[in-house]
C-alpha cells in the first residue's frame, strides 16, 4: 500500500526531503526530557529574526553538553556518569542522558551557546533571504 502525502502533488516536485525531515520530527516529538523553551528576541538591525532555544539541564555541567551542527539539524547532548562514590539512602536526582534534536531551515545560523544557573540558552539569526527573480530563456527548435 502506498503513502499519500501533501507532497505527493504533482505541482510539489523536489521536496522529498521535506517530507522525510517531517516525519523524522513526528517521531520525535514524544521525546521530554530535557523541556524547553523557544522564544523570537527583538534584534537589533531589524532585518532579521533572532531565536533562542532554552533547555532546563540542571545538574549538567559544561563538560557533559555538547552542541554540534549536523547538517541542517542542531543536535544537543547531555552525558552524566554515575558516581559510584557515593552512597545514596535515597536517590531521587538519576543521572542521566540526552539528545534533542531541531531541525533548522536553509541559511539559519548558530550565534552561540551559554550556560547559566542550569538553563542552556542556544541562540540562532535567520538573516532575510533576498527575492530572487530570474529569466528563462526560451529556445527554439524549428
Amino acid at each position: 500500500m502506498s503513502r499519500l502525502s501533501g507532497f505527493s502533488s504533482p505541482f510539489m516536485l523536489g521536496f522529498d526531503e521535506i517530507e522525510r525531515v517531517l516525519d523524522r520530527i513526528s517521531k520525535g516529538a514524544n521525546e521530554g526530557y530535557p523541556p524547553y523553551n523557544i522564544e523570537r528576541l527583538s534584534s537589533d538591525d531589524n532585518q532579521s529574526d533572532v531565536l533562542r532555544i532554552t533547555l532546563a539541564v540542571a545538574g549538567f555541567t559544561r563538560d557533559q553538553l555538547d552542541v554540534t551542527l549536523e547538517e541542517t539539524q542542531l543536535v544537543i547532548r547531555g552525558r552524566q556518569v554515575d558516581d559510584t562514590d557515593r552512597n545514596y539512602l535515597h536517590r531521587g536526582i538519576a543521572a542521566r542522558q540526552f539528545q534533542r534534536t531541531f531541525v533548522l531551515a536553509d541559511g539559519i545560523e548558530i550565534l552561540g551557546a551559554e550556560l547559566k544557573d542550569g538553563l542552556l540558552a542556544i541562540d540562532l539569526v535567520r538573516p532575510l533571504m533576498d527575492r530572487i527573480i530570474k529569466k528563462i530563456n526560451i529556445t527554439s527548435t524549428d
